[in-house]
């Protein structure tokens, strides 16, 4: 996915202090929970919540927010369809090292295409790649679009816009799903809960 030439005059370096050890530090295991899903689908709002109950459970995360780091890592990139591979491909890499450090890494990132996000998983072992649908209808999204990024996109003022002149590829094997119901978003916490549950069932929150 890069166009950077690879070097061959670089080597792995490897330190005494590896995964296990850290895992057992910490007492959780280090995986990637990625949020994708249309803007205004409430991908930041289940970040968020989810980063708090863990916190509340004595769990280590961190949120990788894909506007907040485009302040910063991502800065420069634009939203064409190179630029948003590049964007989501440094987002992989570096959710891979922080849970390699052990900590459920929380990306939030509207990631529209299928085949980049597939990357991303391929990075990790495929269990520790856990992706969550936000599947919000695109009239829901817009009602709760307080930015008013759609209406503008509408009006053809913002250009490649995610869902409506620009594609929004759904998963189609994610791991969680969540659903409106009767035209609604569930609540943070219930969006929160589903996640953590999984998580509960499958062992990320604790070292055995």
């Amino acid at each position: 996915m890069s166009t950077l030439a690879n070097s061959s005059n670089i080597f792995w370096h490897e330190c005494p202090v590896g995964k296990t050890e850290r895992h057992k530090l910490l007492n959780q295991k280090g995986c990637v929970v990625w949020i994708t899903g249309l803007s205004g689908s409430g991908k930041s709002t289940l970040a968020c919540s989810l980063s708090r109950e863990l916190h509340s459970r004595g769990k280590l995360s961190y949120v990788l927010d894909g506007d907040n780091l485009r302040h910063g890592l991502n800065k420069g990139l634009g939203f064409s369809a190179e630029d948003r591979t590049e964007n989501i491909r440094r987002v992989g890499e570096v959710a891979k090292l922080f849970a390699d450090a052990g900590l459920i890494c929380i990306a939030s990132l509207i990631s529209p295409y299928r085949k980049d996000r597939d990357a991303c998983r391929a990075m990790l072992a495929d269990a520790n790649f856990i992706e969550v649908f936000m599947n919000m209808s695109l009239s829901l999204c817009e009602s709760r679009d307080a930015r008013g990024l759609y209406k503008l996109a509408r009006a053809g003022k913002i250009k490649g816009f995610t869902g409506i002149d620009d594609p929004y590829e759904p998963p189609l094997n994610c791991e969680i799903e969540i659903q409106e119901k009767d035209g609604v978003c569930p609540t943070p916490s219930a969006m929160a809960g589903q996640v953590v549950s999984y998580l509960e069932d499958k062992g990320f929150l604790q070292d055995q």
